[in-house]
């Protein structure tokens, strides 16, 4: 699984928690990952972390959902195929084996595309999911037998709606020679392309896929995990669809629809939590409105404040007395909003 990146495009909430376990909906993000693989009978995944590596081993351990958790830290970035070459070398993989990206929350159907990698005898066979509008994304243009025919990259004519959504099936002894050792290296640019022909294949992956990469699509995702678009295992919502964790205290106080309070937080009388996420330890005074944003933990509202669409509040921030934080905002951690 792959976990290295820093999550640039989620700061400031990255900046203080690495993106593989940053709360979503209230849970560590790779957790929804671990259960998704142990429902296709995956029992050991092999973490390459990056960024914070010592903090992701720190809250996921070695294991969960009964899946052994192991890791591998990159001390340079490697890409996306780098890492398989750095546990190839040590010897940590199997012959077959997955790769996945470790920003996509998913519950497409893993034990069909493997099924479908053993009928054809591929190399490698990578998940394809459909977009409403792939000119944003590489595309990858399927034969009818399922061969990939080619990698094109953003088109303004894209001959096919199906793009990468970054689950491989792969036959090391075919792969992993063909990824340079000790440099970054890429699945999507440097190995994929040059199979092309070479039992390369595509597997029309059916059900959720979604990219939390952006804090657009990060409150999405939590939007559709609240609203059991996606398979999961949380526990069940109130009836406005929203996930109070315990203890939190939300005495005179409106939250939801779809919103998440972490454990810790307090809300205060006459204020509003609407389609927002504050992470654990979070301090709402009253008359306040929190709409559609994330407060990272530890940040404190003042009384009468008001946190608009799309801001994002960093960890341990404060928002003073009245203050208004605006729209698509981005507040650093501990940064103090007069």
């Amino acid at each position: 699984m792959l976990a290295g990146g820093e999550g640039t495009r989620l700061r400031p909430l990255t900046l203080t928690v690495p993106k593989p376990v940053m709360p979503l909906a209230g849970r560590p993000f790779l957790s929804f990952m671990i259960e998704w693989l142990a429902r296709h009978g995956v029992d050991e995944a092999l973490l390459s972390c990056g960024f914070l590596a010592e903090r992701v081993e720190r809250v996921l351990g070695s294991e969960h959902a009964g899946v052994r958790l192991r890791y591998v830290v990159e001390r340079e970035p490697l890409g996306t195929a780098g890492p398989v070459r750095l546990a190839y070398d040590e010897g940590l993989l199997e012959q077959r084996f997955l790769v996945l990206n470790g920003d996509v929350l998913t519950d497409i159907d893993l034990t069909a595309e493997i099924a479908q990698h053993e009928r054809t005898g591929a190399a490698a066979t990578l998940a394809l999911v459909a977009v409403a509008d792939p000119s944003g994304y590489g595309v990858v243009p399927t034969a009818p037998g399922g061969e990939v025919e080619a990698f094109l990259e953003k088109t303004d004519s894209p001959p096919t709606d199906r793009i990468n959504a970054g689950a491989y099936v792969l036959e090391l002894d075919e792969v992993a020679p063909r990824i340079a050792p000790g440099r970054a290296v890429s699945f999507e640019r440097d190995v994929f392309p040059r199979m092309v022909g070479e039992d390369l294949y595509g597997f029309d992956a059916e059900g959720y896929w979604i990219d939390i990469g952006t804090p657009e699509r990060y409150l999405e995702a939590t939007w559709d995990l609240l609203a059991g678009a996606v398979e999961s295992s949380l526990p069940e919502r109130d009836a406005s669809g929203s996930l109070v964790y315990s203890p939190a205290s939300v005495i005179g106080a409106h939250v939801g629809p779809l919103a998440v309070l972490g454990a810790g937080s307090e809300v205060g009388a006459g204020s509003l939590i609407e389609r927002a996420v504050l992470h654990d330890n979070v301090l709402v005074g009253a008359d306040c409105v929190v709409r559609e944003s994330v407060l990272g933990e530890g940040v404190e509202v003042g009384f009468g404040a008001a946190v608009e669409p799309g801001a994002m509040v960093g960890s341990g921030a404060s928002i003073a007395v009245g203050a208004r934080v605006p729209g698509s905002a981005r507040v650093a951690p501990g940064e103090h909003v007069g």
